[in-house]
């Protein structure tokens, strides 16, 4: 799968992200089983840019993203985080953390720090839940009621934290185009994460944000790519932007799985092909709560679209004609690199038995060895001291239901 830089930043992104709000139990439980065979058939199908945040379930989805990944070989992957939200332990009540979306026990609650100190204490937080030594990206987690305090405080705490080499990339990620076309435009931020606002819907971004994006060499990750649901299954009932859609809303979505199906392509297929058209974009994230989900993401994303799909949609008035559309692609996934999650195989005889080998679809073996070891920075985090970690280059040669950020 294709590798993009984020930015003027040594990070990468894969063309497919995974977004690991489900791992943290968001609406319905998942089990550590499942959360783990979801993050494996990510890393099968070439997925190796990987999302979280210390929201997503209390910090259940940074627990488990971390031990999915642990095995990995550490320059391998991207993986990004976000601050904006404290856990602070709540007393003891028994109750869960629906009220939020996820369900799990409240056994923290959610404090607003956009703080420069509070960004040190979130990463170090999440850097202890991953187990992890560094992350490659962080984003200001939905600042949307706290811009002055993120601009000015929290973002020079990022930006002093790049300089040091204890993150490669920074970016901010929210559901709305305004405030992160002011961060595009003020500050040098490397990378946005805009959820549910370029979709076959609705095309907000369009009119700033992604030119904007262009101009200024800022990579643009696009989430919420079916709208919370309605372009991946609409119907009656379906949701748009977590809320029960308009009627009006999900005929639109049907006229467009009409057009799709007399080509013989899910709207999903679409929506996903969509989103990744604008010059701007890097990555389109997409959520799993399953290893079926994200491999489902993974064969979406190399459908081949015929360009005939794209003129009907606008013929039909359904998509406007000034926006930018995929270019046609008959290219599948390399059988060279393409390996399935499921083609486990026991490691060579004289190696670890704890190195994981998959063999690729032409009988070679692809060994993710063992990544190295957690070294103790957090110290250094909170007093902003961490001397600047190994920037190897994710392995460009890898080949290969929606991130829910609320």
């Amino acid at each position: 799968m294709r590798h993009t830089p984020l930015g003027r930043s040594t990070a990468t992104v894969t063309r497919l992200s995974f977004g690991a709000a489900a791992l943290g139990n968001l609406f319905t439980p998942v089990t550590d089983e499942a959360a783990a065979q979801a993050v494996q058939a990510a890393w099968a199908a070439g997925v190796r840019s990987f999302d979280t945040a210390p929201h997503y379930g209390l910090g259940l989805s940074e627990r488990r993203l971390g031990a999915a990944l642990r095995d990995r070989p550490r320059d391998e992957y991207t993986i990004a985080t976000k601050v904006g939200r404290l856990l602070v332990p709540a007393p003891s009540t028994g109750a869960d953390d629906l009220a939020n979306g996820f369900a799990v026990p409240a056994t923290h609650r959610r404090v607003r720090d956009f703080s420069a100190d509070g960004v040190r204490r979130s990463l170090e937080a999440s850097l202890e839940r991953l187990g992890l030594e560094h992350v490659d990206i962080v984003h200001l987690h939905d600042p949307d009621e706290h811009f002055a305090e993120a601009i000015g405080h929290a973002y020079p705490a990022l930006e002093q934290l790049r300089a040091e080499g204890v993150v490669r990339a920074i970016g901010v990620g929210m559901n709305q185009c305004e405030m992160l076309t002011r961060f595009v435009r003020d500050t040098d931020i490397d990378t946005v994460l805009l959820a549910g606002r370029y979709t076959l819907l609705t095309q907000d971004a369009m009119a700033d944000l992604l030119p904007e994006a262009a101009r200024r060499g800022v990579s643009v990750i696009v989430g919420g790519v079916f709208n919370s649901g309605v372009l991946a299954d609409p119907k009656p009932g379906a949701t748009f932007d977590y809320a029960t859609a308009a009627p009006e809303t999900v005929d639109r979505a049907l006229r467009m799985q009409a057009v799709c199906e007399r080509h013989g392509i899910p709207l999903r297929a679409a929506a996903v092909r969509f989103a990744l058209a604008p010059t701007a974009v890097a990555s389109v994230l997409i959520g799993a709560r399953s290893a079926e989900e994200i491999m489902d993401a993974a064969n979406l994303l190399h459908r081949d679209i015929p360009a005939a799909l794209w003129q009907d949609l606008r013929s039909a008035g359904l998509l406007p004609g000034h926006l930018p559309l995929p270019p046609q692609s008959r290219s599948l996934p390399d059988p060279a690199v393409f390996a399935c999650f499921d083609n486990a195989a026991p490691a060579p005889p004289g190696e670890p038995s704890d190195r994981r080998t998959f063999v690729t679809a032409d009988g070679r073996r692809r060994d993710t060895g063992c990544g190295p070891g957690v070294a103790d920075q957090r110290h250094a985090l909170m007093h902003g001291t961490a001397r600047p970690h190994e920037m190897s280059p994710v392995d460009t040669a890898a080949h290969h239901t929606e991130q829910d950020r609320r």
